[in-house]
């Protein structure tokens, strides 16, 4: 199959100019491994932790594997190891060219706590997710998402223009590469086997599972909820677990890189917003998968419509600052008056509200609510209404029209 360039590729080559180890974290057959063969010069060695025997041997004599495979190499599924980092510690010390060790794993935060334990200071974290709307539909470079004029119109250059049911589409089709790039055809047993493999290894991984079919019931109770206020009592009355057994599997799901919570936004001249997250999917495709919808047609009209729609503007959003190596500050607003914003991007010392709207039309009342950010402690910028119009435009100079399909 014809390989998609990665946005994140000249990042990484940049870091890997500088630091002799890199870590890429992300899920499962997001693509890392295959952007690092496609990036590797000759002689860069590739081993892999899924191997059992590699394994074994990486764990229970890491001195044996580095006489075994010398630098430069790609380590895939690192986390497997963990008795490997001292050693890679000592290399780095001892003044391991740069670029000498490539590192991938999917379960992101047990790499984040054993990098920053072991290898502090001494490699670049990189964190990957599956394909971007730019990457699959786009051209150029690809910027992290900021709500400033000549920025957004640079965006469009490099966007592929679609309309409502175009975006639905690239809604339920989702961001696996296994599925854009065309390698796999089947998109239903594609997704089937993907849970499989990944409760057979991630999940049962960090926790004793009784039944890996009732987890696979609760992924789907989860999202069925993609866009709501997080509530896992409801959750776990769905599928007849605990509210600990609950909270307990969506951390795994969390850390696993396939959910992500967004933070309501408070500070302290804003005291009376509410504290509970709203819960999304990383990859949509997944998602209207689970909840059984058939075809983008019968979703832009089904029930979660609106809540998919917003989930995948909340994960593009994210992707364009993943891509580009940065943190995106992002939040949604929600006080006791019930006064609303979808997200709050906070960039450059300023926050930003964005509303997400299914409508090919968005009035100017959608940004009435913006208002309620000026009692914040951080100066409020410009914002932006982000929905299904073709063009982008301006409801005045501060507050933008931004098609879905440039994020």
């Amino acid at each position: 199959m014809a390989y998609i360039k990665r946005d994140l590729e000249s990042k990484f080559l940049s870091l890997s100019n500088e630091y002799s180890c890199l870590l890429l974290n992300g899920p499962r057959q997001i693509g890392k491994t295959t952007m690092l063969k496609q990036l590797s010069q000759p002689g860069r060695e590739y081993v892999s932790l899924d191997d059992f025997e590699e394994r074994k041997l990486a764990k229970t004599d890491p001195a044996l594997f580095f006489q075994a495979h010398s630098a430069p190499m790609i380590i895939d599924e690192v986390q497997y190891a963990p008795e490997l980092f001292t050693y890679i510690k000592i290399a780095v010390d001892n003044g391991a060219a740069p670029g000498s060790f490539w590192l991938t794993g999917s379960q992101t935060f047990k790499l984040m706590a054993l990098a920053q334990e072991s290898l502090a200071g001494r490699t670049a974290i990189l964190r990957m997710s599956a394909f971007s709307q730019h990457e699959i539909y786009g051209k150029g470079d690809c910027a992290e998402f900021a709500v400033e004029w000549e920025a957004l119109k640079v965006r469009k250059s490099n966007g592929e223009p679609t309309d409502m049911n175009g975006i639905y589409r690239r809604i339920w089709n989702g961001s696996m590469p296994g599925l854009v790039s065309g390698k796999f055809k089947d998109r239903d047993v594609f997704y089937s086997s993907y849970l499989q493999s990944y409760i057979e290894r991630d999940v049962q991984d960090q926790i004793a599972l009784e039944d890996p079919l009732q987890f696979g019931d609760f992924i789907r109770a989860a999202a069925a909820r993609t866009g709501q206020m997080l509530n896992i009592h409801n959750i776990a009355q769905d599928v007849g677990v605990s509210d600990d057994t609950a909270k307990r599997w969506l951390s795994v799901l969390e850390k696993s890189g396939v959910i992500y919570y967004l933070r309501p936004y408070s500070n302290n001249l804003l005291k009376r917003t509410v504290k509970t997250p709203k819960l999304y999917f990383f990859d949509t495709g997944l998602v209207a998968y689970l909840t059984r919808y058939s075809s983008p047609e019968i979703l832009s009209n089904g029930a979660l419509n609106g809540a998919l729609l917003e989930n995948y503007v909340v994960s593009e959003l994210l992707k364009t600052y993943h891509n580009n190596a940065r943190e995106c500050l992002l939040w949604y607003y929600l006080d006791k008056q019930n006064n609303e914003i979808d997200m709050v991007m906070e960039k450059d010392g300023a926050l930003h509200p964005l509303e997400v709207k299914r409508s090919v039309n968005p009035g100017s009342e959608l940004i009435g609510t913006f208002s309620v950010l000026s009692k914040a402690s951080v100066p409020v910028s410009t914002g932006a209404v982000l929905c299904m119009r073709p063009e982008l435009t301006m409801i005045n100079a501060n507050h933008y029209i931004v098609p879905i399909w440039m994020i």
